[in-house]
């Protein structure tokens, strides 16, 4: 196979060497999303086993159609954000079926093809006002962080609706019957804890790999635990062994539990349509801004600052989503980790082919990855919560008119338990807030008709 030819190295001043090595980095930087999604997405109901393969290959699938279609080293896999809007929203909060959750999921990666094609979604990305779109990264942070945070049982409910972990406080919220101790849920907050401080520290000395390492960090001391008799599973309470099941050998989870699996059930027309917007506004943003930011570090834009096939990037971002929907699991978009390979000097496709084929065979892995806690995976929650927040610094709060509007959006996620409504909240209250003290020049006609939507939405659901 002539992979000059194919992927232009010499053009683009690579190799070959630098480019598998760019897609090992990126890989390794990303692995953590085979471990967190399970997690995530089994909270709404889905099967465990199933949802970590449809990860697996949706990612495979995303980031192969980026090296094709593309020619960019950027890799996918399904979005965090993303992942936890269809578990804790539109599952677990509207008390909408996972199946529901999957049709819209596949409407919105459709409707992102056509989008694709005639070259609509820089209209809409135009339309929102620039610190809009970065207070809703700020606002998803803040949420994931929180999840994170009360997978961990760091954070438990309580008589000021949520509180720091307490043996005595969250007995209270368990079922009659029902006691945790320190052998089970204290020490898995513990092991929480430090694995976040470490997570941290692999952060700050810039470790490849950081975030993962600082799950498999977190996830053997908790081993070294179960051994030394510290932590005593206990399944009645969710605290399942920690080490990977490999008495059926090397199998790959079936996917017949959530493989096109759709459902329309009980959703209204116009409800049904919100949910697709905000998995569509936050993919279209989530994409074009990490797109746009990884090429810069790379040096792709143009003299115009933009990036040349970028139809392509989108398109495999939208083909990625609807495979995703049908293989069983949420949004699949454009991670910035890819920066990471980017760093390593990565600047072809040959970079994501390679990121791609890893996570084709991480499948075989998949023990491993099912037996991670969400212990372990709480660190990398909060840590990715760290570096969607740091979008705050770009809004101008300066201006009341974009910073009001701005805060609504960034409160209202962690606080009202959803993405969607903190995008409803931001749209409404810029368009109000504008519109009432003369900057109506400032408001496209798109954020007019967002606006409506949202209101139409509070007056008849």
């Amino acid at each position: 196979m002539d992979l000059d030819r194919i992927f232009h190295l010499k053009e683009n001043h690579t190799d070959v060497k630098t480019e598998v090595m760019a897609g090992v980095t990126s890989f390794m930087t990303m692995a953590y999303i085979l471990a967190v999604n399970p997690n995530i997405l089994s909270a709404a109901g889905m099967d465990h086993g199933a949802v970590f393969s449809a990860t697996a290959i949706a990612s495979f699938l995303g980031t192969l159609c980026m090296a094709l279609f593309a020619n960019y080293p950027f890799a996918l896999a399904p979005g965090m954000g993303l992942n936890a809007y269809f578990a804790y929203t539109v599952v677990l909060g509207m008390g909408y079926s996972w199946q529901v959750a999957l049709a819209a999921v596949l409407a919105e990666g459709l409707i992102f093809i056509l989008l694709s094609l005639f070259n609509i979604r820089e209209a809409i990305f135009n339309a929102i006002p620039f610190n809009l779109k970065k207070a809703v990264s700020v606002g998803i942070g803040l949420f994931i962080a929180f999840i994170g945070l009360q997978n961990a049982k760091i954070v438990i409910g309580g008589s000021t609706l949520v509180g720091l972990f307490s043996l005595k406080g969250y007995n209270e919220t368990l079922a009659e019957g029902l006691t945790a101790s320190m052998s089970d849920a204290g020490i898995t907050v513990l092991l929480a804890i430090i694995g976040v401080i470490i997570t941290a520290v692999l952060v700050v000395k810039n470790i490849k790999g950081n975030i993962l390492w600082g799950i498999l960090i977190t996830w053997g001391l908790g081993v070294i635990c179960q051994f030394a008799g510290l932590y005593v599973p206990n399944p009645d309470l969710g605290f399942y062994s920690l080490l990977p099941d490999f008495s059926n050998g090397i199998s790959i989870p079936s996917l017949a539990p959530i493989f096109c699996k759709f459902s329309l059930d009980g959703v209204p027309l116009l409800e049904f349509a919100v949910i697709i917007f905000a998995f569509l506004f936050v993919d279209i943003f989530d994409t074009i801004g990490t797109l746009i930011g990884v090429a810069s570090k790379a040096d792709m834009l143009d003299k115009d600052g933009k990036l040349p096939r970028i139809k392509g990037a989108l398109m495999a971002d939208a083909i990625g989503t609807t495979a995703g929907a049908m293989l069983g699991t949420s949004t699949v978009t454009t991670f910035v980790e890819s920066a990471s390979g980017v760093s390593e000097g990565g600047r072809t496709g040959l970079t994501s082919l390679t990121t791609a084929v890893l996570f084709l065979l991480s499948l075989l892995l998949s023990p491993v990855f099912l037996a991670i806690p969400s212990f372990a995976t709480a660190p990398a929650l909060i840590v990715v919560g760290f570096y969607m927040v740091g979008a705050v610094s770009d809004i101008d709060f300066k201006d009341p008119g974009q910073g009001i509007p701005a805060f609504i959006c960034i409160a209202a996620m962690p606080f009202f338990y959803s993405i969607s409504e903190g995008i409803s909240m931001g749209v409404i209250s810029y368009v109000a807030v504008n519109a009432v003290t003369g900057r109506a020049k400032k408001i496209s006609p798109m954020m007019y008709v967002l606006a409506l939507l949202f209101i139409l939405k509070y007056i008849f659901m």
